[in-house]
């Protein structure tokens, strides 16, 4: 078995665990740096009530908190299934070197959880979405921007 069959096999590991103990989804996913793995989580939706608690999710938050840093270089993913549209998201933001992924999103769909939804509502116009996306108080929300660009001692990310 290679190394990347290895730390796959322990994410789908924590993924059934945390599924058997009634924690939430089907789902697991680990964070490697080098040959460790420095972060874990499975999907946790239904123990805390928290629609963002996906694996891939608790796992960035585990791995960020190990490393005290908010980037993932140098680090591999490995996740039960392919990211829905807010782990994606999240996996773009830690920029980690590389994503590895069992399941398709067709495979979870067929299990269903469908994502297909979010992935039409993300292109569409803000206008046209099925949420009512409303613009409001642009013009004076902006100062924090502009405040944000004049901060000299500000940390990129």
């Amino acid at each position: 078995m290679t190394r990347e069959e290895q730390f796959m096999q322990e994410a789908v590991r924590i993924g059934i665990e945390g599924m058997r103990n009634g924690l939430g989804g089907p789902f697991g996913c680990v964070i490697v740096k080098g040959n460790e793995i420095i972060g874990r989580g499975c999907n946790t939706v239904l123990l805390s009530n928290d629609p963002t608690s996906h694996a891939e999710i608790v796992a960035i938050r585990d791995a960020c908190n190990a490393l005290q840093d908010f980037q993932l270089t140098d680090c591999e993913l490995y996740t039960s299934c392919e990211p829905c549209p807010m782990c994606l998201g999240a996996i773009y933001w830690a920029r980690p070197q590389k994503v590895y992924y069992a399941c398709s999103r067709g495979d979870a769909a067929d299990a269903g959880f469908d994502d297909s939804f979010i992935y039409d509502e993300i292109a569409k116009e803000t206008d046209s979405r099925k949420i009512p996306m409303i613009p409001l108080n642009a013009s004076t929300s902006k100062q924090m921007f502009e405040e944000w660009k004049s901060l000299e001692n500000k940390r990129l990310y």
